[in-house]
């Protein structure tokens, strides 16, 4: 499969990935043959891209940390959880914690595969799609750097709840001088016994720099805890996904070196280090020109070498998809992607 913008998919294209609603049930069933209607639903909902299915990469597999189970259980949990909130009831919190066991479980039996975060978010369920994404991402730069199994457990937990104050900024009635999301989160989380104070501070803490420019309480280097300095990694990652440059969204390597930019600023040196030995450069399914001036598809990753991915090369105008081959960038290494496409 391969990722398209929505603009360019027509009537009759196979859908090769799963698009969630906001309560987590299906939308969308991967291999499902779209139509006019299914198409323009989703340009309405606010979808950008999708994966689809072609003769050519149809062999194509993105590589999934999580299982399709537990991210519908963890999408289901968070809508749940946030709305709960909203309207000012107490979440189930033994729910959301069994729905992180399953993904601590996903993350460790998958802990060699490099993060790609290929989820269709629409309108309706970006949020919790953040959130999970969040949460796999700051989990996995966890376990890359030693943490213990408790100490996953609350910072997998506390980076899926790293933005719940926004549900409560978010009620009506909160004054002329609304307080910042993250101290009404510690709040509310703080006021939870059966969880850790350390999620609380998870909360209460993504937003602050390294520099100590960050907010709300402009907190420098150590002074901020660990699980917050992962999970500061994490979203300013996903963020970066989501925002738009020259009319398109920005790529996870253009995301990167952005954030490279940020070490010691308002990211962490080590955690970035870590971050940057786990995360796919150029994702399964995008389209690529090379150095050569050839055109193929991402189909293969290189744990250490994120930015040398193996390539599947386009037939030529005139050839048959048969002659496609593939050229593997961590063993050439006189060829480099020159643009991504899609």
């Amino acid at each position: 499969m391969r990722v398209v913008d929505i603009e360019t998919v027509e009537p009759g294209h196979y859908l090769g990935k799963t698009i969630y609603a906001m309560n987590g049930t299906v939308l969308l069933s991967a291999g499902v043959q779209l139509t006019v209607y299914m198409i323009n639903t989703l340009k309405r909902i606010g979808v950008t891209s999708i994966y689809i299915k072609d003769p050519l990469t149809e062999d194509i597999e993105l590589e999934e940390i999580l299982s399709e189970e537990t991210k519908r259980a963890l999408i289901r949990n968070m809508s749940e959880t946030m709305n709960e909130i909203r309207s000012g009831k107490p979440f189930n919190s033994r729910s959301l914690s069994l729905a992180v066991d399953d993904l601590l479980e996903d993350v460790l039996q998958h802990r060699e595969v490099l993060i790609q975060l290929n989820e269709i978010r629409t309108q309706d369920n970006a949020e919790f799609v953040h959130a999970m994404n969040v949460c796999m991402v700051a989990t996995l730069v966890g376990l890359n750097m030693d943490l213990n199994a408790q100490q996953l457990k609350e910072l997998a937990t506390g980076s899926l709840l790293h933005d719940v104050g926004k549900a409560i900024a978010a009620k009506a009635g909160e004054g002329d001088t609304p307080r910042h999301h993250a101290w009404l989160g510690f709040e509310l989380l703080k006021a939870r016994r059966e969880l850790s104070l350390l999620i609380a501070h998870v909360a209460l803490q993504h937003h602050e720099h390294t520099d100590g420019t960050g907010a709300p309480r402009g907190l420098v280097g150590d002074q901020i805890h660990l699980y917050s300095r992962i999970v500061a990694v994490a979203n300013m990652y996903d963020n970066l996904l989501q925002q738009e440059s020259d009319g398109r969204f920005i790529l996870p390597h253009d995301a990167c070196e952005r954030m490279l930019a940020m070490s010691g600023k308002e990211l962490d040196h080590e955690v970035l280090v870590h971050f940057m030995q786990i995360v796919s450069l150029y994702p399964n399914g995008i389209s690529v020109r090379l150095s050569t001036r050839e055109t193929g598809v991402v189909v293969g990753q290189h744990r250490g070498l994120p930015g040398r991915p193996v390539i599947r090369l386009l037939a030529k105008e005139g050839e048959n998809h048969s002659e496609s081959r593939e050229i593997d960038l961590a063993k050439t290494p006189t060829v480099f992607i020159e643009q991504v496409l899609s």
